[in-house]
């Protein structure tokens, strides 16, 4: 911080002797601006502004553009730590080594790429659920974990050695989230600037959408993809547009039999409709009081649903009594928190706040809710869930439901929703009732503090006796790491050609995501999987029909079995505190984990072509020079898509089978098919990445109808034409290079919805895809896009369903200062029509990621101009 801005901004904390802290509301006096009125979630922003100042100039300014909500500019966030998780985490570690490589190549010091962040990496995305609804599922599933990704950890483990600030959880100790809000999270810290001590909002970013439920105890945080990610690890602050905060006042309190899922399900479907995308949504109101942390952890865990960058409930005593259960400094925290005027204490007036929008939520009309079967955000009650189901198969098998997962922090790290599900599953056990042989039941608890509670409370004797025993602790079915079905199932759906069920306590269910022989997926509460699992069938209806029998015959209802809410309180009150209490002094470590060997030489040796830890090439050329410099003429369409295409379409993290172009490469390789792993798992193998690329079995590409999965059309380099036989889309990428036809995507509305996952941009990049040219982007990918180098065109009029194969697009004004681009659509050499489009580079910066190949690209030529300064001045 610049001397002049500490002595205008920094105040004394009360209560901390030589304690300080930065005051927005001295800042406001001083400028003139008005801070107070802002969302709380802003004036956090305008702390981190303050705080990080050097040019006290431009902070004056990226301030006013705060305070006055100019949407069409862009400020610096300095993120305070960067949340990781392995399936995307690992990529960032090996950028961050081979950008490492690059630079002493270069002759450039090495020094100057040493990460200045602290670096949290949880191993969360590796269990798969091989055993469950046994005693021994656990140890059987970290056994094949440690079996199956030993050279991940072997890396992991040489990482650790290696990167400054970097700390890596191992398996088996919970999911990054859940351990963020449980025991990462500071809330407020106090670090040292030159000679002062200085008391600081705790911020952070994730390589996982999901970061935002850390946004439950007031802390600022969102997803990013690794490209941004790396940038922020380094020390550069991550450019952000002004958000518009949409205010959410939320009344009343939720009915008995409804849980904090059911309103996240239900908010899910009405911001999408809303419109929140690239907004921050801020909870206020009275009902906040009766919300528990974990009931705002539920609904803020859920906010890439929505769309939106943050769901934040801003700090109250509620907050305080959450950081005390878990052995954090609440009073620091609240002493901070009334200094900067930010603590929402009880019987205050509600504040006047200038939110951009409002939505009001009264808690009182949640119904309970399950939310399927293709988009997290088709929020449906039981009934209707029933009712579709039958009216959608008629004639036909359907409905089965063959995998039952009680899974996810998003609804783990809520003892309230457990203990739900625990009381159930001792009455279903007390009336008799049993779960059909074809359902798959499992529980992959997202920290161990959520296991003890059902542990101390002898509920998880209930769920045992149910075939819910702890599978282990991790993501699991909620990623797609599901496993086998039960033996016969898969080949029972498809003889008959039954549409498979799973219902989950996940936070998405996109097609091809939760198991290929899954064809819908339902979320759901806790409580409700385990009734889902004692039905059998989703056209049970859950909430009016039996869903089962008592030995003597007589039929039980969910309404026989859900449990009291005092009930449900008391075994909260008793066990929960302590369960908490016991994770927050828990080791973040494992013995088997510190016993595993790593190599210790200054560089990794990486594996060969068919290995699983290579070298990506994103540190270098051609991926660090521009693939955009200027009007892009008679473009091809690689792939031409509609709505909703999700990074789990682009880049698909499912199992690599036998048939795929990425089995088949690795099978002529000599790597047997036990050893294909996932796509998740060779994330550090770009030949097998590239050929995963857009094949997900569940796309939709309009230039070859009828046909699903990674298919497109060709294209002939000696003639041009695009011959009618699908091609994988790797090979057409290949032909359009040979003929040195660029290519682009074409797409509809939210393109890029769901996951962080930065390796939907890098396949992207690695295809040759020069520009997308989308009806609408979801934030974070269209970040990622330009983070690779490739250039986003937001055009709405432009409908995919109106291009042909053989058509040609010139995209016009891409080098101009001028964000609009004109999109001209050609056929047989005839202009078809103009669009107008928007180059969505946001800020200065994305435009010069654009202008160098991407971040890695810039952050070169920082460097080297760096490095040439110093020569001149000595």
């Amino acid at each position: 911080m610049s001397d002049s801005a500490a002595r205008d901004w920094l105040r004394p904390l009360p209560g901390h002797p030589g304690t300080w802290y930065v005051s927005p509301a001295a800042a406001q006096r001083h400028l003139g601006v008005d801070i107070g009125s802002l969302p709380r979630s802003l004036r956090v922003l305008a702390e981190n502004l303050l705080r990080n100042c050097v040019d006290p100039a431009a902070t004056i300014r990226h301030l006013r553009a705060l305070a006055a909500g100019e949407e069409n500019s862009s400020i610096p966030f300095h993120p305070g730590r960067i949340l990781l998780q392995d399936a995307s985490g690992l990529p960032v570690l090996a950028d961050l080594a081979v950008l490492r490589e690059r630079v002493a190549a270069e002759g450039l010091p090495v020094e100057w790429v040493a990460t200045r962040k602290r670096m949290d990496l949880v191993v969360d995305h590796a269990v798969e659920l091989d055993a469950a609804g046994s005693a021994a599922a656990r140890r059987t599933n970290e056994d094949r974990e440690y079996e199956r990704h030993a050279r991940r950890f072997r890396f992991l483990r040489w990482c650790e050695n290696r990167i400054p600030g970097l700390r890596v959880v191992p398996p088996g100790v919970g999911i990054c989230h859940q351990l963020n809000l449980e025991v990462l999270a500071d809330v407020v810290h106090v670090e040292r600037d030159g000679e002062r001590n200085i008391a600081a909002f705790d911020t952070m970013v994730g390589t996982d959408s999901h970061s935002t439920m850390i946004n439950a105890l007031g802390v600022v945080g969102w997803g990013v993809g690794g490209i941004e990610a790396t940038a922020a690890a380094l020390g550069q602050p991550l450019f952000v547009r002004v958000p518009p905060v949409v205010g959410v006042r939320v009344t009343g309190r939720m009915r008995p039999g409804v849980v904090a899922t059911d309103v996240a399900l239900r908010l899910a479907a009405m911001l999408r409709e809303h419109g929140v995308v690239e907004k921050i949504v801020e909870f206020h109101g009275p009902g906040l009081a009766s919300l528990s942390v974990a009931d705002r952890a539920t609904i803020a865990n859920m906010a890439p649903e929505y769309g939106a960058t943050m769901a934040f409930f801003p700090p109250d005593t509620r907050t305080l009594e959450y950081l005390r259960a878990t052995g954090r400094p609440a009073d620091l925290v609240a002493d901070y928190l009334r200094a900067q005027g930010l603590l929402s204490e009880a019987g205050e007036p509600e504040e006047t706040i200038r939110f951009a929008e409002t939505c009001e939520l009264d808690l009182t009309r949640i119904p309970r809710t399950m939310a399927g079967p293709i988009r997290p955000h088709q929020a449906v009650s039981p009934t209707e869930v029933a009712e579709n189901t039958r009216t959608t198969t008629p004639g036909r098998p359907g409905g089965r439901v063959v995998i039952a997962a009680i899974t996810s922090c998003t609804n783990t790290a809520n003892p309230s929703a457990l203990v739900t599900a625990g009381l159930l599953a001792r009455r279903a056990r007390e009336h008799g009732l049993r779960v059909p042989d074809w359902v798959k039941t499992s529980f992959t608890p997202g920290s161990r503090s959520a296991a003890d509670i059902l542990a101390a409370s002898g509920l998880q004797d209930d769920l045992d006796a149910l075939g819910f025993q702890v599978a282990g602790f991790g993501c699991g079915t909620c990623m797609g790491n599901s496993g086998p079905l039960k033996d016969g199932v898969s080949a029972s759906l498809a003889e008959t050609g039954e549409r498979g069920v799973a219902v989950l306590s996940g936070n998405r269910n996109f097609p091809g995501r939760i198991h290929p022989d899954v064809a819908d997926s339902y979320l759901a509460s806790p409580a409700l999987v385990v009734a889902a699992a004692f039905a059998g069938n989703i056209g049970t209806n859950l909430d009016t029909d039996a869903l089962g029998h008592t030995p003597d015959g007589k039929a039980v209802r969910l309404s026989d079995l859900w449990p009291k809410q005092e009930e449900i309180d008391e075994i909260v009150r008793e066990f929960g505190t302590d369960a908490l209490r016991r994770a927050a002094t828990n080791a973040l470590t494992t013995r088997r984990w510190r016993e595993l060997s790593c190599p210790d030489g200054p560089e990794y040796e990486w594996e060969d072509e068919a290995g699983s830890i290579r070298r990506p090439p994103f540190a270098d050329e051609p991926f660090t020079s521009p693939a955009v410099s200027g009007d892009i003429h008679g473009a091809a369409a690689l792939l031409v898509l509609g709505d909703d295409v999700t990074t789990d379409h682009i880049s698909p993290v499912a199992r690599i089978t036998r048939d795929s172009a990425a089995g088949r490469w690795l099978s002529e390789r000599g790597v047997a098919a036990t050893d294909f792993g996932s796509f998740s798992s060779r994330r550090l193998n770009h030949e097998v990445m590239l050929r995963g690329g857009f094949a997900n079995p569940r796309l939709e590409n309009l230039l070859v109808p009828g046909r699903t999965g990674g298919w497109t059309r060709g294209l002939s380099p000696t003639t041009g034409e695009r011959p009618p036989e699908p091609v994988p889309v790797h090979e057409a990428a290949a032909d359009f290079a040979r003929a040195g036809v660029p290519a682009v995507v074409v797409a509809g509305h939210r393109y890029g919805a769901g996951s962080a996952r930065d390796w939907a941009a890098k396949v992207t990049r690695l295809l040759g895809v020069r520009a997308v040219v989308a009806r609408g982007f979801e934030r974070i990918h269209r970040t990622n896009l330009v983070a690779m180098g490739v250039l986003p065109v937001e055009c709405p009029d432009l409908d995919p369903a109106e291009l042909d194969a053989g058509d040609r697009l010139d995209l016009l004004g891409v080098a101009t200062d001028s964000p609009t681009v004109e999109v001209v659509l050609r056929r047989r050499d005839r202009v078809v029509r103009r669009y107008r489009g928007r180059k969505r580079l946001d800020n200065d910066v994305e435009a010069s990621w654009l202008r160098h190949g991407g971040v890695v690209g810039q952050l070169l030529a920082r460097l080297r101009a760096a490095a040439n300064t110093a020569v001149t001045d000595a």
